[in-house]
């Protein structure tokens, strides 16, 4: 395997919260390394979960994925034969990626190899095991999905997933996690806020549905703050959750977490 997606990184205000509320649902493992006074890691044995406080002109919500690969020389050189993208080299202190790089549409992803000195944290701790909850895609919207799903492809050896015929987006997987590509077209917001290019929400499998939602209500119960943001509720979000079900088919339950992020969550077979 020359690549995995191996983190989402989401931008809050409330990051400290929001890692509690990972950890508590979706059972989530906080970092041994935690860093609170820079950001909140948690993984699921596969794939690390990274909040970052939100700084200033920053916003907030889902900001980009991140990819280990086995060779970055290799990703400089695929990348040279694109025109618009290009790369980055981030700061040492970040843990979880030694450079950053965009697609041709501008979707930034994080890029790291497997022996770079500053990868800590949940992005080592992560043994790769299968767990009952776990993230299983991340979803970006583009203008151009089957350029970009041929640039991801090219770049990071990405395979094609199944879907259906009547299936507008792009599926493409390293063998445990998926990235979905969605077509952006304006016309999708038809009565509600048009959201522009970019991320657009992460993909949860779980082994027991009616669990999941047990396991919700009593964290909610027990902790209110950490309620999520009602999801479907009015007619302009009802169409927005009309969308969200077209964008996640395969999912059977939405919501979104207490900081906004829309979340699309399906039981395992």
């Amino acid at each position: 395997m020359f690549a995995k997606i191996n983190h989402v990184a989401i931008v809050s205000e409330r990051y400290s919260l929001l890692a509690k509320f990972y950890e508590a649902v979706f059972k989530m493992s906080p970092s041994s390394k935690e860093r609170a006074e820079r950001a909140m890691t948690v993984g699921d044995g596969y794939v690390g979960l990274n909040i970052n406080p939100r700084k200033a002109g920053r916003p907030a919500g889902l900001d980009h994925f991140g990819v280990e690969v086995e060779d970055v020389e290799t990703v400089f050189k695929r990348l040279s034969k694109f025109k618009h993208a290009d790369w980055v080299q981030r700061p040492g202190t970040r843990p979880f990626a030694g450079i950053t790089a965009n697609d041709p549409d501008g979707n930034v992803f994080d890029l790291s190899q497997r022996d770079m000195a500053n990868r800590t944290a949940i992005y080592v701790e992560n043994a790769g095991e299968r767990r009952s909850r776990y993230i299983s895609h991340v979803a970006l919207r583009t203008l151009r999905p089957q350029e970009m799903a041929d640039f991801y492809r090219e770049i990071f050896e990405l395979q094609d997933a199944p879907k259906s015929a009547d299936d507008d987006n792009i599926y493409l997987t390293d063998g445990r996690m998926t990235l979905a590509i969605l077509p952006w077209r304006i016309k999708n917001y038809l009565g509600q806020s048009i959201l522009p290019t970019g991320m657009d929400h992460i993909g949860f499998t779980v082994d027991d549905l009616s669990a999941l939602k047990a396991d919700l209500d009593e964290v909610i119960g027990i902790n209110p703050v950490m309620n999520t943001i009602p999801v479907g509720r009015g007619k302009e979000q009802g169409a927005r959750l009309e969308l969200l079900k077209r964008q996640a088919p395969k999912s059977e339950f939405f919501l979104s977490d207490p900081d906004y992020t829309f979340l699309a969550v399906r039981q395992g077979d």
